[in-house]
Order: C-alpha cells, then sequence, then structure tokens
C-alpha cells in the first residue's frame, strides 16, 4: 500500500511540475509578443543593390536612376525609399527628348505617397535647357509642382552667365520659373525672376 502511495504521490508531483513548466513558458511566450510588438519597425523591407531604375509614362521614359544601394521602408508610418550612398538621375522632356536633365546627390529620400522628394549633399542638377545648379540640398514637393531650396545656390546659365542665391530659391519643378533670394552674379536671362528678401 505504502507503495501505490508513493507512486500517485511522484505522479502529482511531477503533474504539478509539469503545469509550473508550461505556465512559466506561456508567461514568458506572451512577454516576448508583448515586448516584440513595442520594438522599432524602422527597417528596410527591400533592399536593392547596383539599382537600375527606368520610370515610363504611356511608353515614354521619364527618369532614369542609377543608386549603389536602395532601402525601401514600408513597415512604418510614413512610408520612404532612401538611396544612403548617392543617386544618379536622367530625367527626360517630350519636347527635348534626346538632351536629358541630371541630378546627382550623395544621398536621397523618397515619400511616395506624400509625393515628397529630397537629395542632400553635393547637391548638382543640369536643367534640359542646360542650366547648371548646384547648392547642398533640395525638396521636390511634386504636389505644387514646386521645388526649393533654403541653401546658396550657384547657377551658371548656358550663355556662360552666372548667379549666387544667397537665401535659396524656389522654382517650377521644370525650372521654366524660378526666384532667387538675395541673389547677385553676372547673369543675362528672360526666365529670371528677382526676389531679394
Amino acid at each position: 500500500m505504502k507503495l501505490i502511495k508513493n507512486i500517485s504521490h511522484k505522479k502529482y508531483i511531477a503533474c504539478l511540475f509539469s503545469c509550473a513548466i508550461f505556465f512559466i513558458l506561456t508567461s514568458c511566450e506572451e512577454d516576448l509578443t508583448k515586448r516584440n510588438g513595442n520594438q522599432s519597425k524602422n527597417f528596410p523591407s527591400q533592399i536593392i543593390n547596383n539599382a537600375h531604375i527606368v520610370q515610363r509614362d504611356s511608353g515614354f521614359i521619364t527618369l532614369k536612376a542609377i543608386a549603389p544601394i536602395i532601402e525601401k521602408y514600408e513597415l512604418i508610418d510614413s512610408p520612404y525609399v532612401v538611396a544612403k550612398k548617392g543617386i544618379d538621375i536622367q530625367f527626360f522632356d517630350k519636347k527635348k527628348p534626346k538632351v536629358p536633365g541630371k541630378l546627382t546627390a550623395k544621398y536621397a529620400r523618397i515619400f511616395e505617397y506624400k509625393k515628397f522628394y529630397e537629395a542632400k549633399g553635393n547637391v548638382r542638377i543640369t536643367t534640359n535647357e542646360g542650366q547648371r545648379f548646384a547648392m547642398q540640398s533640395i525638396y521636390w514637393d511634386q504636389r505644387k509642382n514646386r521645388i526649393y531650396t533654403k541653401d546658396t545656390v550657384y547657377v551658371t546659365m548656358e550663355d556662360g552667365s552666372t548667379l549666387v542665391g544667397a537665401n535659396g530659391m524656389t522654382a517650377k519643378d521644370d525650372f521654366s520659373e524660378y526666384t532667387f533670394f538675395n541673389s547677385s552674379g553676372d547673369f543675362t536671362t528672360k526666365q529670371l525672376t528677382e526676389s531679394k528678401r
């Protein structure tokens, strides 16, 4: 009889021990789930190395871009695409398809849903008309068809005339009109709208 009590007592202890381990493991799993839910989601969901991108509109190439690496962040509230190691872009105008405009920068970020773009670090732009712009940063609001910067802008026109916008500029995104702030230089162009602020 003692042997049966001993065995059943051991089974009872083993059962309690198993239940205790089950509850400990379950509570650990819940804690891990809660912790993982609070972790940052700001990591790239897609990474493209040696990216070559071609954008078309009704069969016409509107843009070509090359970047050493492009990262796409989609799991956050404001998704974006970033080129942290620089980007080289050619943009095409249907009126002058053989003469693309160019943009180079050490860093670029695109907020696709907001249609907002930024480029930073040794930004160089050459328009389809041959105008060359140099600045440290530029922003493009595609919805408003406007680009702007508060940085000093150095411009060389196709005819060789030069302009410095000490306090930045704002322009239509096709560069058909632009305004420079606190400008100076040697320039002769009909497109220029000067504003001293």
